[in-house]
C-alpha cells in the first residue's frame, strides 16, 4: 500500500498494535478515515502504521479511534483493546522514505516479486519475477496471506488454464498467473483505486493483452473456471461460497486465503454444501490458505 506525495503541510502517523483478527477492519477504517497510505513496518510484528494529513484535527483523529476500537472490543471481547499513538511528521520525500517498507520478496524457487523501483536480476532459466508499485491496494508479496496464494498457483499451466483473481488489489495474483501462461484470466475488484494501481502494476508486466481487468461484482460474472483465487477474509469466503461453487469447474480449484488458522475448521464446515473438498492447507504465523477441489457435479 502507498501514499499519496501531494503537497501538505505534514503527516500525521498513526501506530497501532494490531491482532490478525483486526488488520482487515483497523486498515478498512483507517481508508474511510482519510489515510492515504498503510504498512506493516516490520512484516514479521503487529504494529499497523497509517498516515494522514496534517490538517486534520488530531483530537478529533483520536477520539474517533478509541471510538471505533471501544466498538471492535464489543465485538472481539476475547482481544485487549490494541494501543496507538499519534506523531507528527514532517513533509519530506516520501518517495524514498516509503521504499525503505518494500523489498524484493522470494516466494517460491521460481518465483521473486520485485519492487518497481529495484533493478531485474539476471534472468535465471525457469524464474519468473513479478515487478511491483505498491499503492493504496493490498498486495505486495509480503503479507502470508498473500505469498501463500501465489505459492499455491505454483502448479503449472497443464493443470489450471482459466483463472480468475476475486479482490485483485494490486493485481499481483493475475500478473503470476499470466507468467504461467494461464489461457484466460479475468481480475475483479470493486474498488476503483485498486483497479487503478492493478492496471499499472499488469502494464509493467507486460500483461495487458493477457488479464480482463474490470469493476465488476462477482455474482456478474458467468463463466467457468480452473483456477478461482480469493483472498478474502472469512465472513466474505462463507458468504460468498455458494457464488464461488458455481464459477470453479468440475475438477478445478478455489485457492481460499485471508484465513486464520482457527478459522480453517469454519471453512470445512461450509464444504459439503458446496461441492469443495480439502487439497491441501498452506499455513504461514496465524494464517492459513486453503486450496480446495472441486468434484463431481
Amino acid at each position: 500500500m502507498g501514499i499519496s506525495h501531494g503537497e501538505n503541510p505534514g503527516w500525521l502517523e498513526i501506530a497501532i498494535d494490531v491482532a490478525p483478527e483486526l488488520e482487515d477492519p483497523l486498515s478498512a477504517f483507517f481508508f474511510d478515515l482519510g489515510c492515504t497510505g498503510l504498512v506493516f513496518e516490520d512484516f514479521g510484528s503487529r504494529t499497523l502504521k497509517a498516515y494522514l494529513p496534517l490538517e486534520k484535527s488530531p483530537e478529533d483523529i483520536r477520539n474517533r479511534i478509541s471510538v471505533y476500537l471501544s466498538q471492535l472490543s464489543l465485538i472481539h471481547p476475547h482481544l485487549s483493546t490494541p494501543g496507538f499513538k499519534l506523531s507528527k511528521i514532517e513533509n519530506q520525500d516520501w518517495q524514498r522514505n516509503w521504499r525503505r517498507f518494500f523489498r524484493p520478496v522470494r516466494v517460491t524457487d521460481r518465483l521473486l516479486v520485485l519492487p518497481v523501483w529495484e533493478d531485474l536480476p539476471p534472468h535465471v532459466e525457469g524464474e519468473h519475477v513479478v515487478r511491483i508499485d505498491p499503492g493504496p491496494a493490498f498486495g505486495t508479496g509480503q503479507h502470508a496471506t498473500t505469498k501463500m496464494c501465489l505459492q499455491a498457483m505454483d502448479v503449472g499451466p497443464d493443470e489450471s488454464r482459466t483463472l480468475l483473481d476475486v479482490g485483485t488489489g494490486s493485481g499481483i495474483l493475475a500478473i503470476y498467473g499470466a507468467k504461467l501462461g494461464f489461457e484466460k484470466i479475468e481480475a475483479i475488484d470493486v474498488d476503483p483505486e485498486a483497479i487503478r494501481w492493478a492496471e499499472r502494476n499488469i502494464g509493467l508486466n507486460d500483461a495487458t493483452n493477457a488479464i480482463t481487468l474490470s469493476s465488476k461484482g462477482i455474482e456478474e460474472i458467468t463463466d467457468r473456471f480452473s483456477l478461482v483465487c480469493a483472498n478474502l477474509i472469512l465472513g466474505e469466503l462463507l458468504r460468498l461460497m455458494p457464488v464461488l461453487s458455481r464459477l470453479v469447474e468440475t475438477g478445478g480449484h478455489l485457492v481460499a486465503s485471508g484465513i486464520l488458522r482457527d478459522q480453517v475448521e469454519r471453512i470445512e464446515e461450509a464444504l459439503p454444501a458446496t461441492g469443495f473438498f480439502t487439497s491441501r492447507t498452506l499455513y504461514e504465523d496465524e494464517w492459513a490458505c486453503m486450496i480446495l477441489r472441486k468434484g463431481g457435479e
